[in-house]
Order: structure tokens, then C-alpha cells, then sequence
């Protein structure tokens, strides 16, 4: 037995076993009793649904977009950041709206880029834990509660994709893209992952599952693998100007919209 000064004392025994406080503390138990209630559920739809409302009226006239995926982690004196940088400004040349998450790192680049230039650019940002903040090269921004949504919009208003070297968000956000595009959901939209030593390994990892047949060999045709600014700014204007042409969208008076 210890024994301590006053009347504090315990055994050996005790003191071995004595755990440290956890750092975050565990949450509490929560009975497993399926579903939310009914009024939960109908709360939660019209958020989403109002969510949707606010992203299709700001997003409506922005034009046709090339989103910009990438890490939000890099800086300014980043390779990566100076070639997302350049790459909005040439995508803004092309005619196109540089659409990105909205937040620092390479989506800050490629807004800046295009915004710079002179161009149309947008972010659809997202609300974290971190409280990540909308960067402020943008002509438009809309911040979204949920994820899904969020990707829906970055999908919906593009024509072409370029995944700049990125985390688990942006596989995320590539292998939906890459998904909808090989499942014939959406068009077969350019799709180009910029950085060859970056995506080495990844890309080993796609060629096998395509000799393991559990996707094509006609799919590694979706994406174009480049660390090249110009190779991947002529894919992208070789379909656009093969498959499209621009027209202006018209504002409705009646429903208050704004360009």
C-alpha cells in the first residue's frame, strides 16, 4: 500500500491500473433504434431541398465551367499552386467559367487565376469543423452544409475536369466524376489528372483492377494523364469546340433572378 499525506492512500494495484483521461472524451451511447423520427427526416429534406434552390439560382447564369479539384493544403510557393494558378487563367481564356470547392490551396489558385485574368470564377464552398474559408478570388460563392450536395454542384454546371494532386477529399470528388462519366450517368466529359508522379501509384492500382476485369479496359480511356498545361487545356478545347457551342441564358424578370 502507498500511503500519502492526510488520509489519501491506495494500493499498488490501483496505481498500476490508473488510466490517463482519454483527450477527446467518447461520446455518449446512443440506443440503436433505426431511423429518425418522421419530423427529423422532413427537416432534413427541406434543407437539402432549399440548399439545392440557393446553389441552382447562384449558379444558374455562371456559363459553362471546368471544375478545378485539388488539395486545399497547398501554398502559394507550391508547384502545384502556380500550376492550378495558370490553369485558371488559360481555362478563362478558353472562353469557360473556373469553377472550384472554394476554399484555400489549389482551389484558391485556380479561382485566382481565372479571377485575375479577368474571368468568371466561382467557388462552391463547404462548411467544416475547421471553418474553412471561402478565398477571395471569386466572382460567385455559395457555401453548402453537406458534401453531396456540394458535388453535385461542382458536377452539374462543368464540361471538363482537371484533378490537380489532392487528398481523400479530392479522390472523393474524382472517382465520382469518374464514375458518373463511365457509367454513361452524365456525358463523357473530359477528365484529366494532372500530375504524373503524384498519381503513379494510383494509376498502377487502376491498371490492375482493369486486368483483374473489375472495370474495362476501354475505362482507362476516360481520363488523360498529364503534367502538361498544354495538353490538357487542348483536350479540354478540342471537345468543347468539337461537341458545343455557347449560348447565353436569359434572365426571367418574373422570378428575380440576377446575373
Amino acid at each position: 500500500m502507498i500511503k500519502l499525506s492526510g488520509n489519501l492512500h491506495f494500493t499498488m494495484k490501483e496505481a498500476t491500473n490508473t488510466k490517463p483521461a482519454p483527450i477527446i472524451p467518447p461520446k455518449q451511447h446512443v440506443y440503436l433504434e433505426g431511423p429518425k423520427s418522421r419530423g427529423y427526416e422532413l427537416k432534413f429534406a427541406w434543407k437539402v431541398f432549399w440548399q439545392f434552390i440557393r446553389g441552382f439560382r447562384t449558379l444558374h447564369f455562371v456559363g459553362p465551367c471546368v471544375t478545378v479539384f485539388g488539395s486545399a493544403r497547398f501554398k502559394e510557393d507550391n508547384i502545384y499552386y502556380k500550376q492550378a494558378r495558370s490553369l485558371g487563367k488559360r481555362i478563362a481564356e478558353l472562353g469557360l467559367t473556373t469553377m472550384t470547392g472554394g476554399g484555400p490551396g489549389i482551389m484558391e489558385a485556380a479561382n485566382r487565376g481565372a479571377f485575375e485574368s479577368g474571368g468568371i470564377s466561382v467557388g462552391c464552398n463547404i462548411q467544416l469543423p475547421f471553418e474553412q474559408q471561402p478565398n477571395p478570388y471569386t466572382n460567385r460563392s455559395i457555401t453548402f452544409e453537406y458534401f453531396f450536395l456540394r458535388k453535385v454542384m461542382l458536377i452539374k454546371y462543368s464540361y471538363a475536369f482537371i484533378i490537380m494532386p489532392g487528398g481523400f477529399g479530392t479522390m472523393d470528388e474524382f472517382f465520382e466524376t469518374l464514375t458518373l462519366v463511365q457509367t454513361k450517368t452524365i456525358t463523357g466529359f473530359p477528365i484529366v489528372l494532372f500530375g504524373k508522379e503524384y498519381y503513379k501509384q494510383m494509376m498502377e492500382a487502376i491498371e490492375d483492377m482493369a486486368k483483374q476485369g473489375t472495370i474495362a479496359k476501354e475505362d482507362m480511356s476516360l481520363v488523360l494523364v498529364t503534367d502538361s498545361e498544354d495538353e490538357a487545356i487542348d483536350y479540354i478545347r478540342s471537345y468543347i469546340t468539337t461537341n458545343y457551342k455557347v449560348i447565353p441564358r436569359k434572365r426571367l424578370r418574373w422570378l428575380f433572378e440576377k446575373r
